[in-house]
């Protein structure tokens, strides 16, 4: 074990390790120093934490355990519609701090979500079972962006992106965090948003230009946000999304549950050890180290 997640303390423990299990992020030079690694495992999706180009020009094979966190983040996601649609949080403070009637005021502008518009950037694992559940639970209709791809289920509508954020009333990303999606929400797309729609980010902090939907917020450009992703983690004392009132704030716990700890854990284990004995693991992300992998059967 990594005493801490810093990269100082990754290349300490570098030169022991035959084989990595990354829950964090590691630092882009990692694999540039010496090493014994014969294979990484990405305890989860997103590879945006690990060097793939670098391992993969090594021969080091690369696995990942994607879905296995995708019904612990739909329901994160379609929870947070809740929350900023009727206020639930806010309802508790104040029916507690200042009583009932100004607790019972704050739901003046409460919505339902049937009959809303739901636009998903990023239909894959996770955005899918958002769609399922906005359609067949809530009665909302759903519009998806996927690049590359318009296979939807019938009742997810495939637009480009721009029509999306034009058209829905909840925009969340689920998209993965690579160089074409980097502030893929800018201040143009923002601006192309209903002033009551609210945005939600559970993929990737860098999605967004943080200090536009900031300045957004802060403007009712947009009626509001529920963010659970930043730009640099654990989220900084200064961030200006902390003195902002319409934004719900949590901290990348997406896909914390009992249960999806346990399938990511169970899947990087199985992958491990489908490494260990020289067996292609399930979800190789750089199959093309396959064929030249010294150790392989």
């Amino acid at each position: 074990m990594a005493p801490e997640p810093s990269g100082e303390a990754l290349r300490r423990v570098l030169p022991e390790a035959e084989f990595l299990v990354v829950r964090t992020p590691l630092p882009a030079d990692l694999l540039a120093m010496p090493h014994q690694l014969r294979g990484i495992v990405r305890h989860g999706t997103g590879l945006d934490m690990i060097p793939v180009a670098a391992a993969t020009r090594q021969g080091i094979p690369v696995a990942n355990v994607p879905g296995a966190n995708a019904q612990a983040v739909a329901e994160y996601v379609v929870g947070s519609f809740f929350q900023l649609a009727r206020r639930f949080s806010a309802l508790d403070h104040t029916l507690r701090k200042a009583g009932w009637p100004a607790s019972r005021k704050l739901s003046e502008n409460a919505i339902e979500l049937a009959g809303r518009t739901v636009g998903i950037i990023g239909v894959g694992y996770i955005g899918s079972r958002i769609a399922r559940i906005c359609d067949a639970g809530l009665g909302m209709t759903v519009l998806g962006y996927q690049p590359r791809t318009t296979d939807f289920p019938e009742y997810v509508r495939s637009v480009q992106i721009d029509e999306l954020l034009a058209q829905s009333d909840f925009v969340t990303l689920n998209c993965p965090l690579l160089p074409d999606t980097r502030h893929l929400i800018d201040a143009r797309r923002i601006g192309l948003m209903k002033r009551t729609a609210f945005l939600v980010n559970a993929a990737r902090g860098e999605i967004v230009d943080e200090n536009v939907l900031a300045t957004a917020l802060r403007e009712h450009a947009i009626a509001g946000a529920a963010v659970d992703v930043y730009a640099e983690q654990p989220l900084a004392p200064s961030h200006p999304f902390l003195t902002l009132d319409n934004v719900l704030l949590t901290p990348h716990a997406a896909s914390l549950t009992r249960e999806s700890g346990r399938q990511m854990s169970v899947g990087t284990a199985r992958r491990l050890l489908q490494l260990m004995k020289g067996e292609r693991p399930l979800n190789l992300v750089n199959p093309e180290v396959w064929a030249t992998w010294p150790y392989r059967l």
